[in-house]
């Protein structure tokens, strides 16, 4: 199996996402940075795809997990010292230690400043290289409890499907791993081109809640209680004073009964769950060119443009301006997103 390559969009040169292949790599977790990174975007009006991407391997010939296939054609592992962006996937015998020239690339990498990703057990050798000591980080939570074993020093979130702390991220399983390349996508291009590049995977651009919802526990014999209709109610109502009583009341249950399904459904709060919502379009109706900032707060029911600029910059680091400079309307010669990123220092960029 010979790697293909993909054109970054003219007038910049593409922030480039090297994807370690090791032997037994999940083929699924390639498969998803190949889609989410390496697919040229003509739905976006772009000539090549948003990035370039690498496969790197550690031999010749590798051989992907349970031997389904060999890969082969594919640079070497000192392709990993060019990355803006360092992907290592999952494998399933995460108790054999990766190979010291593996690890050393890891390390190398976080030294320079690229950014650090992960992919449910590929967060194994993280730990292993020493870069998440005192870090944030997840893995797939069948195997929270032996990450904790091997790696004290790591503080494991295991009930999310993925963690953000900065410059190191990582996926809490393969199908999390779809969650944070659209995450990093929405960090680097904003929410619309994230959106978009969802569509075209069939996939939710944002999936409230935390793999708790996917861990292996009985069969309720209650009820259907799921949150999808008020939810879906209330992401048309976002402007108007939404409460949790009265996100309640049109559930038709309490506020406490209601607060444990957000627990137990999506991994959060109401009220949380509300908040990222009003910021999440207080974003789009930045991006689509509203610069005043009073109807971005109103319409995104986030109230003042002081309450905006709080929550903004808590969700994405940048204030409004920032965030319009970065993610706005495009000018003539800056279609969806082209050449707003710089790519020398976008990986550095939290």
């Amino acid at each position: 199996m010979t790697q293909g390559s993909s054109q970054p969009p003219a007038g910049r040169r593409a922030h480039r996402v090297v994807v370690v292949v090791d032997e037994g790599t999940n083929p699924f977790e390639v498969g998803v940075a190949t889609e989410v990174f390496g697919l040229p975007r003509p739905e976006l009006g772009l000539p090549g795809a948003l990035y370039e991407i690498v496969l790197c391997t550690t031999r010749p010939d590798v051989r992907m997990n349970h031997g389904f296939f060999t890969l082969t054609g594919v640079p070497g592992l000192e392709a990993a010292d060019t990355a803006d962006t360092l992907i290592m996937p999952g494998r399933p015998d995460h108790t054999v230690p990766r190979a010291p020239d593996v690890l050393a690339a890891v390390r190398r990498a976080h030294a320079r400043g690229a950014r650090i990703v992960s992919f449910c057990t590929g967060a194994f050798a993280l730990a292993e290289s020493g870069i998440l000591d005192g870090r944030r980080a997840s893995t797939h939570w069948q195997w929270a409890d032996a990450f904790r074993q091997r790696f004290p020093a790591v503080r494991l979130e295991a009930d999310v499907l993925f963690v953000d702390d900065g410059d190191i991220l990582t996926a809490a399983g393969s199908s999390a791993a779809l969650d944070l390349g659209l995450h990093l996508v929405r960090k680097d291009f904003g929410a619309e081109v994230a959106n978009s590049v969802s569509r075209r995977l069939v996939f939710a651009a944002h999936r409230d809640g935390g793999q708790r919802q996917f861990i292996e526990r009985p069969v309720p014999t209650v009820p259907d209680e799921s949150l999808a209709p008020v939810l879906a109610w209330a992401q048309g109502q976002l402007a108007d004073s939404l409460t949790v009583a009265g996100l309640a009341a049109r559930a038709g249950v309490s506020p406490a009964t209601l607060h444990r399904r957000f627990r137990a459904q999506l991994g959060t709060t109401p009220l949380a769950w509300l908040t990222g919502e009003r910021v999440a379009l207080a974003c789009r109706l930045i991006e689509r060119g509203e610069e005043r900032l009073d109807v971005v707060a109103r319409r995104s029911g986030l109230g003042t443009a002081a309450n905006l600029r709080a929550r903004l910059r808590r969700e994405t680091g940048l204030s409004p301006s920032g965030y319009r400079q970065r993610f706005g309307p495009a000018g003539p010669a800056d279609s969806a997103g082209a050449g707003r990123f710089p790519a020398a220092a976008a990986a550095r960029t939290p």
